[in-house]
């Protein structure tokens, strides 16, 4: 089985102005397109060439640094364009919603929360909010690590995620993160964040 790059659920241009068309552009078939590919090349040999990418990712071995990048950076990338949408309902649902209310207290609060693991994420990395334990925790990651790897310090089942890594935003808002990351706020799929908390 080989892992193929997912068909985007919307075009290059559809989140102007939060995410500029080129960088929707390089992102997906340069930064993603290639993550998929050296994924594949990545498990040529191994045993684990028919496993879900989830059992990958829950079982790496992280010094093997070729399939952690590139099976990291394939799942990220999925996660992120999925919830991602240019008719964002501009805040959560009913159990998302909860949740967020019960975790942080508020969804303002939620967002600086949020806001602030990404803002300080020294370097290339991501900011996710994950399920556990019936509620939900804020972390982030370096490099193209996520939750579901073992021992990497942040846990839990991935439901949003923020692509913090300059190639993401850098065409548009240059060295100005904060702008980015509040622009992101105005694109969630909210109702996919609410079916993957339901899944």
């Amino acid at each position: 089985m080989s892992f193929e790059l997912p068909k985007l659920p919307y075009s290059f241009d559809s989140l102007e102005p939060h995410i500029d068309t080129k960088t929707m552009e390089i992102h997906y078939s340069k930064h993603h397109n290639g993550y998929t590919n050296n994924l594949n090349n990545a498990l040529v040999g191994t045993n684990k060439e028919s496993e879900t990418i989830e059992n990958i990712l829950n079982s790496i071995d992280l010094n093997n640094s070729a399939l952690r990048n590139n099976a990291g950076g394939y799942y990220n990338h999925c996660l992120f364009w999925e919830i991602l949408s240019p008719n964002s309902e501009g805040k959560p649902l009913d159990k998302t919603s909860k949740l967020i209310n019960d975790s942080f207290g508020s969804f303002e609060n939620f967002k600086d929360q949020f806001s602030k693991a990404a803002s300080t994420r020294f370097g290339s990395g991501w900011a996710w909010l994950c399920a556990k334990n019936d509620s939900l925790e804020i972390c982030s990651t370096a490099n193209q690590d996520n939750p579901l790897m073992p021992g990497i310090g942040c846990e839990g089942k991935p439901v949003l995620c923020l692509d913090v890594w300059e190639h993401a935003y850098y065409l548009n808002y240059q060295n100005r993160r904060p702008e980015y990351i509040k622009a992101f706020f105005e694109i969630i799929n909210w109702v996919k964040v609410e079916e993957i908390l339901n899944s």
